[in-house]
């Protein structure tokens, strides 16, 4: 397992992903518009591994029907504060699902959280929650925690379509340590998302 504080995550190489809770990706960043009922939205990336799963290459499919609203956030919010990661994995299971994302010729899951954010830059930042953890094959065993249940990743969506980046972590936990403040915990190592492209 590894441990993730919130304060060096620009260090550790790994997105915030726990802002997709705790804040609004930046203070100058809007909330960009929804998509539209009748044109739903894919990403198409492959993920990387990293460290111990160096080598290994997936190809993922995100599809994004709807956005999440400052309501769901503020409910994640919540339901961290008063009953940590199973509150907050219970919140995201009772959300309606806005989209799905699979292994390429899979299913997949539904993601019952997805927020995004029009940056200055003219960047989109999507964040993403899945309460089903991503299984990506041999890098899965079946004695894993069961406490590391929910999913979660950072896109981010360039105007040059080439520095198009992203982060995925199939499986993490949310802490909240006296010392160091918010921190993540996963059970392996992040998966790079590269080759992102929308279609």
């Amino acid at each position: 397992m590894n441990k993730v504080k919130i304060s060096n995550l620009a260090r550790a190489g790994v997105m915030a992903v726990a802002l997709v809770m705790f804040s609004s990706a930046s203070s100058f960043a809007q909330n960009a518009p929804k998509p539209s009922k009748s044109k739903r939205e894919y990403i198409q990336a492959t993920a990387q591994g990293t460290s111990t799963q160096m080598g290994r290459m997936i190809s993922i499919q995100i599809t994004i029907e709807d956005y999440s609203t400052p309501e769901d956030q503020q409910a994640l919010l919540e339901a961290f504060q008063q009953k940590g990661q199973e509150g907050l994995f219970r919140a995201v299971e009772k959300m309606k699902a806005k989209g799905r994302m699979a292994i390429t010729g899979t299913l997949g899951y539904d993601i019952n959280y997805i927020r995004e954010f029009r940056m200055p830059d003219g960047s989109r930042k999507i964040r993403l929650v899945t309460d089903r953890p991503i299984r990506f094959g041999e890098a899965w065993a079946d004695t894993r925690s069961s406490d590391y249940n929910l999913s979660a990743a950072e896109i981010i969506l360039s105007p040059q379509k080439s520095k198009n980046s992203g982060t995925l972590l199939p499986a993490c936990m949310f802490n909240f340590d006296k010392e160091d403040g918010l921190e993540i915990e996963t059970y392996q190592n992040p998966w790079k998302l590269v080759n992102i492209y929308t279609k």
